[in-house]
């Protein structure tokens, strides 16, 4: 468009110089004619020839003005091309820029909700584990509270049960006396002893089964061995000392002698 514009300018221009060159030529026509007409024919010859250089100089001139001006304006057109491409690519970048901006935002925000979303989890279990340790620890402090009351309570129960073997055994030791029959205390002995015995079974304390029975390392405890054909091969013979258990809980091992 400015180079159209700056086209029709020259043309005006050419139009102009072509006018003045007109007017020149009547002026020496007419001059030629009053004087004399064959020097002004000359004149006139002259001065149209004259005429005619200058216009195909103007014309020349006007031609490379405009050419000029048409290379200017393609210039021009070309550099505003440039121009309007270069603020176009910028402008794109821009709406870019603004667009992975905004994504970004959008993840940041998207990020930070599931952070606070992560921590209300972390107080809510961190809040939870300190209920259970503060339960556990309650629990384990009961129960030892409570084991202490069951033992002192099975403790009671079993003294209980041996008092009345002491006040026999303080009866029979008051009845000892000078000259007292041997045969009085064995019984005495014989009825505490009993009693005792009583007491152990009634408490699910059984003596262990040894002499006879094949040598077993989980119930006997073997202190001596013998040969004796007359037994087979860790059959217990005789036993040194009595173990007990409740149950099929061994509360003491019974020390035997075992023949090979």
């Amino acid at each position: 468009m400015k180079g159209e514009k700056i086209i029709s300018k020259v043309d005006r221009y050419k139009c102009k110089e072509g006018n003045r060159n007109n007017e020149n030529n009547e002026f020496y026509e007419n001059k030629g004619n009053s004087d004399n007409k064959r020097n002004g024919e000359n004149k006139v010859n002259s001065e149209n020839k004259r005429s005619g250089e200058n216009k195909e100089n103007s014309e020349g001139k006007g031609q490379e003005a405009a050419n000029a001006v048409s290379n200017t304006g393609e210039n021009e057109a070309m550099e505003l091309i440039d121009e309007m491409g270069q603020q176009e690519k910028v402008q794109k970048e821009k709406e870019q820029q603004v667009i992975e901006q905004q994504e970004t935002e959008i993840e940041i925000e998207g990020l930070r909700v599931q952070l606070q979303e992560a921590r209300a989890k972390c107080d809510e279990y961190f809040n939870m584990l300190q209920r259970v340790a503060a339960e556990f620890d309650n629990y384990k402090k009961r129960t030892q509270r409570e084991k202490e009351t069951y033992r002192k309570e099975i403790t009671c129960e079993i003294v209980a049960s041996f008092i009345p073997v002491l006040d026999n055994l303080e009866r029979a030791l008051n009845a000892v006396v000078p000259g007292c029959d041997a045969n009085s205390i064995r019984e005495g002995i014989e009825l505490v002893y009993s009693q005792f015995c009583e007491i152990l079974g009634s408490l699910g304390v059984e003596p262990i089964k040894c002499v006879g029975e094949k040598f077993d390392p989980n119930l006997h405890d073997a202190v001596m061995h013998i040969n004796d054909e007359a037994y087979g091969e860790n059959v217990v013979v005789e036993e040194l000392r009595k173990g007990y258990m409740v149950e099929d809980r061994v509360i003491r091992h019974s020390m035997v002698k075992v023949a090979n």
